[in-house]
């Protein structure tokens, strides 16, 4: 070729970068990113992990202030030992994946 030096092909700098784009690439190939739809499927089940506790704790906690005339306060209890609930299983289900 024109202009190809020999001692290029044994520079360990480019080496380097062109074994680093082929592992890149095959690991690209080996697992690809996942669809948009399957972003969003993650993002909702994510969201109703969250939720679905604390509502939980806040029907339970109305319930209870209800049958023990407390007003808020058991309410206000469980709305947050179930926020707390739902992230942690969160946390754990992001993990997961």
């Amino acid at each position: 070729m024109i202009g190809r030096d020999d001692r290029d092909a044994e520079d360990p700098k480019l080496v380097t970068a062109v074994r680093e784009a082929r592992d890149r690439a095959e690991a690209g190939r080996r697992d690809p990113e996942p669809s948009l739809a399957k972003r969003f499927g993650q993002i909702g089940v994510l969201g109703w992990i969250i939720v679905l506790p604390t509502l939980a704790g806040v029907a339970l906690g109305g319930w209870v202030d209800g049958a023990l005339g407390s007003g808020i306060t058991v309410t206000a209890a469980l709305t947050m030992l179930g926020a707390a609930l739902g992230l942690w299983l969160a946390f754990r289900w992001m993990h997961a994946q």
